[in-house]
């Protein structure tokens, strides 16, 4: 390996995809090998066609806000696709009946009370344990709390249930009393420990930016995926690294099937339990903390109802379900509502998720019995009067990394265990935010820590060869 600069990346989701693409455009850029052990790129972003509209069964969108986030978006000229939700407003379903998300909330944690009132999301007492939060002292918190441990004792166990709950079940498919407000909810976490009142903290806060936070591509994510890999040179579909060994210089790769590659670093971008399988040979203590991060399977359920089957106005994206309901939906999106280019005259597509961590009901569920179950409950949700005309069910087994208590310490262990690996870096979704915007801003930095290591090396080994 002596003088050259190769790098793999293994696991061709929108992480390595991002990593790899970062790489290739430093000026004198390493050679880049990206390596994906499916047929196909992407990772959770999947677009399918569901009655002849793109409707992405993933993530459906990212946080425009991200400076890297919107930087990539321009870099690989899709700016003009870009596509904002043509409303704000979004419902939870709740005993019995769709109610307004109060607007302004942080995690579901108001920063104003009107629209928490004509939510009537919280009963009377609901309200007035709600704001004990003005008045109580601070609260004593332990050094990693839960989402659960930060919240309800300021607001009381109706607004974590009815409110916080949801909202986080919506982005990460956990529970508030097994996730880390440090990791999952940081911004929540810090305001609690220099704010004696949640509430007046928030206040207290910038408001939101103006303009859409949340966009998507119009035409589907696929189009993110495609436009990054027509970007990079040497892409292996169909490869799955099986081991990783020390080699001279650097790390082999040996693969399932076909020869083994030299590069002088290595990229895992792929699941933390497949990144534990792949170094516990090269490092236990980094394997073993890398095989404690949990996962959530979860599954995305598309129905295309006729238009006349709907007799509520889509004013709205759609709606969350708190756990407490007992239902399997745990949120809805009305994708012609959210997405102007997913309306169409004839079809009215819903996109339901269901499956939390700790929830494993679905699984055991053919997909007829699914999606019965599915259409049962928005029937009851939206009082629909026809079934759906065709579904689509995407399962996505192992799907959401859980930030669950002591993830910091298990991030501070994979870190500590990876020192005596040098050229091997981990990212993606289990680490550092679950979020599209979030994989591509740790992508750029783990490129960056990449390509001055790979440099370094090249310096070292011109070095060692002028000498001879």
């Amino acid at each position: 390996m002596t003088g050259t600069r190769r790098v793999a990346v293994v696991g061709g989701g929108i992480s390595g995809l991002a990593t790899a693409y970062f790489l290739r455009q430093r000026r004198d850029p390493p050679e880049v090998l990206l390596i994906e052990a499916d047929h196909r790129l992407g990772g959770k972003i999947r677009t399918h066609d569901v009655e002849g509209l793109p409707v992405d069964t993933g993530p459906d969108g990212f946080l425009i806000r991200a400076p890297r986030m919107r930087a990539l978006v321009d870099e690989l000229g899709l700016s003009p696709a870009l596509a904002a939700p043509a409303t704000a407003r979004s419902y939870l379903w709740s005993r019995e009946a769709l109610r307004p998300l109060p607007s302004g909330a942080a995690f579901g944690i108001p920063r104003r009370v009107l629209p928490l009132l004509r939510s009537r999301l919280l009963s009377p007492v609901g309200l007035a344990r709600a704001g004990l939060d003005l008045v109580l002292p601070a609260t004593e918190l332990p050094g990693d709390p839960s989402v659960a441990e930060v919240v309800r004792p300021r607001f009381g166990t109706q607004l974590l249930d009815r409110l916080v709950g949801p909202l986080v079940g919506g982005v990460y498919a956990g529970q508030p009393d097994r996730l880390s407000a440090r990791s999952a909810t940081p911004d929540v976490a810090a305001l609690a420990r220099r704010s004696r009142s949640l509430y007046l903290g928030l206040r207290r806060t910038a408001s939101p930016a103006s303009g859409p936070a949340f966009m998507t591509v119009d035409g589907g994510l696929g189009r993110l995926v495609d436009a990054l890999a027509d970007r990079l040179a040497d892409i292996r579909l169909g490869s799955r690294v099986s081991r990783i060994d020390r080699g001279t210089g650097g790390y082999r790769l040996r693969f399932a099937v076909g020869n083994p590659e030299d590069v002088n670093a290595v990229v895992l971008a792929v699941p933390a339990f497949t990144a534990a399988d792949l170094l516990a040979p090269l490092s236990p203590e980094a394997a073993l903390a890398l095989g404690e991060i949990p996962y959530a399977d979860v599954a995305s359920v598309t129905l295309a109802y006729p238009r006349a089957a709907l007799r509520r106005p889509l004013d709205g994206t759609g709606f969350l379900t708190p756990a407490g309901e007992g239902r399997l939906i745990v949120g809805c999106t009305w994708l012609p509502a959210k997405w102007a280019h997913l309306d169409d005259s004839a079809v009215v597509l819903l996109r339901c998720l269901v499956g939390r961590h700790g929830d494993t009901r679905w699984r055991d569920l053919d997909d007829d019995t699914l999606a019965a179950r599915v259409h049962r409950e928005l029937a009851e949700a939206m009082d629909l009067t026809a079934g759906p005309e065709r579904v689509h069910i995407q399962r996505w087994p192992a799907a959401l990394p859980q930030y669950t208590i002591g993830h910091q310490d298990r991030l501070d262990r994979i870190d500590a265990g990876l020192r005596s690996l040098p050229g091997i870096h981990v990212t993606g979704a289990a680490y550092h935010g679950v979020g599209l915007a979030a994989c591509v801003t740790q992508a750029e930095q783990v490129a960056a820590e990449v390509f001055a290591a790979t440099c370094e090396h090249a310096v070292a080994a011109d070095g060692a060869a002028d000498a001879h």
